[in-house]
């Protein structure tokens, strides 16, 4: 592989290390929380409002003018506070029910609202796997910047937020006000989100989130360890999915979709060789 091509390539590299480095931390709290979905039904409401403001004079029909990023943050924040208000464990709906129908109903107002313009299947595609490839190195600082900003942010408040993802009756005890920062949560979550879809595209969105995160588990206890193991395993994806799409000629993020999850079933093939018991499925 020559110098130009590794040239090219780099930027969607380095801005597949930042996706990993945020979302594996995001997805130790996600799949604790039981909210699998959550950043899929996030990243899809995130997708409608860009969808949305494609429409709007101030864009122009411009997928990257300015206020299409505004809009698409506001319509994030709206999800945000809705999945903040629906931690309840006495309510008669369950929480991944109405996820899930937010999901639906945000996927379907986009198809709905991208078949009033040109180049429907292109913004379908764009809006489901991203184009990776064509990011910038202005794009991969400013977002550097962001998810370090929002790094920090979870860092000072970590053990709020690791309290309310993996020990929420100690929380309650210690009457922390727990959708405060839940809403918290899910705001500084939907800033990532908002960016990343941009970037990734939906589902790519949702393997970095979840996927680093529950091979982790299969072979670690610990939150360190299994951002350890996330992050590792996030960034030999990257790279391998990066590789592999441009060998085979394939679309890069739905490449780094598929190597993921041939990843996550070579792992959890071979953790039996590991001794201790693990399975993905939780036999609860």
């Amino acid at each position: 592989m020559d110098s130009a091509m590794l040239s090219f390539l780099a930027p969607a590299f380095v801005a597949s290390l930042i996706l990993t480095g945020i979302h594996a931390y995001l997805g130790v709290h996600v799949v604790e929380r039981g909210v699998i979905f959550v950043d899929l039904s996030l990243a899809q409401i995130a997708a409608l409002g860009a969808t949305v403001a494609i429409f709007l004079p101030a864009a122009a029909g411009d997928p990257h003018a300015p206020i299409v990023y505004w809009v698409s943050l506001a319509f994030t924040f709206i999800g945000a506070f809705v999945f903040s208000t629906i931690r309840s464990h006495r309510a008669r709906i369950p929480k991944e029910a109405i996820i899930g129908i937010c999901y639906a109903v945000a996927s379907a107002a986009a198809i709905l609202a991208m078949s009033k313009a040109t180049s429907e299947s292109e913004h379908l595609k764009d809006m489901l796997v991203g184009n990776i490839l064509a990011v910038s190195w202005a794009e991969v600082r400013k977002t550097a910047l962001l998810y370090g900003a929002i790094g920090i942010f979870h860092y000072v408040f970590r053990r709020r937020f690791l309290a309310i993802s993996m020990d929420p009756q100690r929380a309650e005890a210690e009457r922390m006000s727990i959708r405060f920062w839940d809403f918290l949560f899910y705001a500084s979550f939907g800033f990532v989100v908002t960016s990343s879809v941009s970037i990734a595209g939906v589902l790519l969105v949702f393997c970095y989130l979840i996927v680093p995160s529950v091979a982790a588990m299969l072979y670690a206890e610990s939150v360190g360890r299994r951002l350890a193991i996330g992050w590792s395993m996030g960034t030999i994806v990257s790279a391998l999915g990066v590789y592999l799409s441009l060998h085979l000629d394939l679309p890069t993020g739905a490449t780094i979709v598929c190597t993921f999850g041939l990843v996550l079933i070579l792992m959890a093939a071979v953790r039996p060789l590991f001794g201790a018991r693990a399975s993905i499925v939780d036999s609860r």
